[in-house]
């Protein structure tokens, strides 16, 4: 397990900002590793391609039209601070279109909603349980998401993240590390 953590900037839209996170066991290594969300997007993007581009296309809609409001994204049943990606639902946008037919998109993208205008990406998987903490596939992403949660909290706590412009986007030293 990695022992150092790395805010990264992914990319703003109107509404949101979207950031990751770097994790490396040498903090002199965390510039050169490549973000969670960044390692999922190579990691999924091959075999599971629409289903990447529907949570891609999901991200740039909160983006630009309804900011990352709460209900837009998963809730696991209370174990924790992180969020799930695509939201819950049958209707369009939340399926995709998989062998002509639209179905709800079962990979996961965990992530926390600081607020409705920040976002921070971490990783996931295909998700074959109900619970996140019962699947085999999803379950170690889910708790490092919820562990780097706490992280990015006490990083706001004391002060190595702050928010600035009325709350719509946050600031820190681009080489802050938070141990884990």
């Amino acid at each position: 397990m990695s022992s150092f953590a790395r805010l990264k900037h992914i990319q703003d839209y109107d509404r949101v900002s979207y950031y990751s996170i770097c994790l490396s066991d040498d903090p002199e290594n965390l510039d050169s590793v490549e973000s969670m969300y960044e390692s999922f997007l190579r990691t999924h993007g091959g075999k599971h391609k629409k289903k990447v581009v529907h949570i891609a296309n999901w991200l740039k809609e909160i983006g630009e039209k309804y900011g990352a409001q709460e209900h837009l994204f998963r809730d696991e049943q209370n174990q924790g601070e992180a969020n799930g990606l695509p939201p819950k639902g049958t209707d369009r946008p939340p399926t995709y279109t998989e062998d002509g037919k639209n179905i709800p998109n079962n990979l996961r993208l965990y992530c926390y909603r600081l607020n409705e205008h920040v976002v921070i990406l971490f990783s996931g998987d295909i998700k074959t349980a109900k619970n996140a903490q019962d699947c085999a596939n999803v379950k170690s992403h889910f708790e490092l998401a919820n562990q780097l949660t706490k992280a990015i909290d006490l990083a706001l706590k004391e002060k190595e993240i702050t928010w600035i412009d009325d709350f719509t986007n946050i600031a820190f030293d681009i080489d802050m590390i938070m141990p884990l």
